[in-house]
């Protein structure tokens, strides 16, 4: 519950500290005298936008500071934990100061928090009703989120909201592959056309390579074969001088040095190592001679394939000296490989457009269940309430249409709602916005905000002169409407009327004292002669009868 509030050169307000109670609390005074500001001062704790008019003239700084007690507030502490921002007293301190030039900034048990965290909390702890409400009751909005404040299962319009996004992000996906399949397809096109030039071309790796090494070699084969067998001759052919027989003279003298000399071994081992080579050398040099094959056809064929190959390599500006041709056809396979996945993701995307209209339109239709039920007991609820408030024989009806086509659908669901009254007996039911008077509009909003309040879970509960447009016993009926609530809740009301005010359990003046320089605000709580002298104020006006006195008492004492 709201337990109290500071405020500092807030306004016309220098400063206000204010205890706060269980039960219904008034807050009166004259026109002009502050009443609202003080809601404004809470509403600005709660994450309302701050403007540096709002400062005090004179002063640096406007600084409010409210107090909750939330030892029973389970979701509250729950919030404050999660955030970090949590105590261990049960109390909950959140703060504003507006500077007069510069930007707020907020606190919550101290700790510096966002707008966002404010008002997140706020909505926790604060539920606020102002004197304009049944102006935007008129709005379809307004009603269907007046509607699904009673449903039992608030997570349910979260959930239905993220489906719904869901399913508009599956058909924008959707959209978007279908938008490039024309594109896509030209590519897919060209890219099998290249896929079956080089399936056709059949490349291998390191074939390019090898191709021009037998290019070369059949090009240049009568000069292979006429150097190899001159080279054969040198080496070991010839007679009778070639290079294997004077290397084996030489070995014969040597190896007879080595008899004298032993020492001169090592150089007889050499020279029967190189006689060795020789013989290897000429044994594959021989070989080599008589596998080349002047063979004409086989370097036409040789020249026309790495013409073949030449010719796609400069097509695809690739070089065509190594596997850099082979790499870009790959390129090209895996290219066309993926292109084609897509074009098979888009009917995955159309499967998952329909499964995500199926999963929105099962939840959906789960709230209209819901907005149906609430719907009829509201209806019921707010219509009792209106015989109360001078409209008997009344009928307050809340109408749900289901949209028939998908592109009416929208993230609250599949309904329309339309709130229908009719304000006397055998009349009947039409749309609020073409019905109701100032008045009655007045009193229809004030019954759907006592009917929502009864119900919710929001341990403070404001009302900023919802009662305007009202007065008589309809004023005393709202009145009593209202304390009933304070027997569960704290109730915390601005009121013009002494019959809702001598109602309450506490009740608070607000004042304003006029200076030559300045305009003060005070709030004064008032004991039970000052709380008589107020509601005969509130009853008579500026002269004050003991007639007026005595109507007072007896509305105090029947309250």
């Amino acid at each position: 519950m709201l337990d109290t509030i500071a405020i500092s050169h807030f306004t016309i307000i220098d400063r206000v500290e204010i205890d706060f109670r269980h039960g219904m609390t008034v807050l009166t005074g004259e026109t002009g005298a502050g009443k609202s500001i003080l809601l404004d001062a809470i509403k600005l704790v709660l994450g309302d936008r701050a403007d540096s008019a709002c400062v005090k003239q004179g002063h640096e700084r406007a600084d409010i500071s409210v107090s909750f007690d939330i030892s029973k507030l389970q979701l509250a502490q729950t919030w404050l934990q999660d955030n970090e921002l949590d105590l261990d007293d049960g109390a909950c301190l959140v703060r504003r100061v507006v500077p007069a030039n510069g930007r707020s900034k907020a606190f919550i048990n101290g700790s510096p928090a966002t707008m966002a965290q404010l008002r997140e909390l706020g909505e926790l702890l604060v539920d606020l009703h102002g004197q304009h409400e049944h102006q935007s009751l008129q709005k379809p909005a307004v009603q269907m989120d007046l509607l699904d404040a009673s449903i039992e299962q608030p997570g349910l319009m979260q959930d239905v909201a993220s489906r719904f996004r869901q399913w508009r992000d599956a058909a924008r996906r959707l959209a978007d592959a279908r938008d490039q399949s024309g594109e896509r397809q030209q590519r897919i096109d060209l890219l099998e056309l290249y896929c079956r030039e080089f399936d056709e071309l059949d490349l291998q790796p390191g074939e390019i390579r090898q191709l021009h090494q037998e290019y070369q070699r059949l090009n240049h084969a009568g000069q292979i074969v006429q150097t190899a067998s001159e080279l054969l001759e040198t080496l070991y052919d010839a007679e009778p001088f070639n290079i294997q027989q004077q290397l084996s003279a030489c070995q014969l003298q040597l190896a007879q040095l080595v008899e004298i000399d032993d020492s001169l071994q090592p150089l007889d081992d050499l020279i029967n190592g190189a006689l060795i080579q020789i013989q290897e050398v000429s044994s594959d040099l021989r070989a080599y001679h008589q596998s080349i094959d002047i063979d004409p056809a086989r370097l036409e064929w040789v020249n026309q394939r790495i013409g073949q190959i030449q010719h796609l390599a400069r097509r695809h500006l690739v070089d065509s000296s190594g596997d850099a041709l082979l790499q870009h056809a790959q390129e090209l396979r895996s290219e066309l490989d993926k292109l084609d996945s897509l074009s098979n993701s888009v009917e995955l995307l159309e499967q998952q457009l329909a499964d995500a209209r199926n999963a929105f339109v099962t939840r959906a239709q789960e709230l209209s269940t819901q907005r149906r039920q609430a719907a009829r007991t509201l209806s019921y609820e707010i219509t009792a309430v209106m015989q109360t408030l001078g409209m008997q024989g009344g009928q307050f009806i809340i109408d749900i249409q289901p949209w028939t086509s998908d592109d009416k659908f929208r993230a609250s669901g599949l309904d329309r709602v339309e709130f229908l009254v009719s304000t006397n007996p055998g009349q009947q039911a039409k749309p609020l916005t073409r019905v109701a008077s100032g008045g009655e509009l007045s009193r229809i909003s004030l019954a759907i905000q006592v009917i929502l309040s009864e119900s919710a879970q929001i341990p403070t509960l404001i009302f900023d002169e919802v009662d305007s447009g009202i007065g008589g016993g309809i004023a005393e009926i709202v009145g009593r409407k209202l304390r009933n609530i304070a027997g569960q809740r704290q109730v915390l009301c601005v009121t013009h009327l002494p019959q809702v005010a001598s109602q309450a359990h506490h009740h608070l003046q607000v004042s304003k004292t006029k200076g030559e320089d300045s305009t003060r605000t005070a709030v004064t709580q008032l004991d039970e002669a000052q709380r008589l002298e107020e509601i005969a104020r509130m009853l008579g006006g500026l002269e004050i009868t003991e007639q007026t006195r005595a109507h007072a008492r007896e509305m105090l004492t029947i309250a």
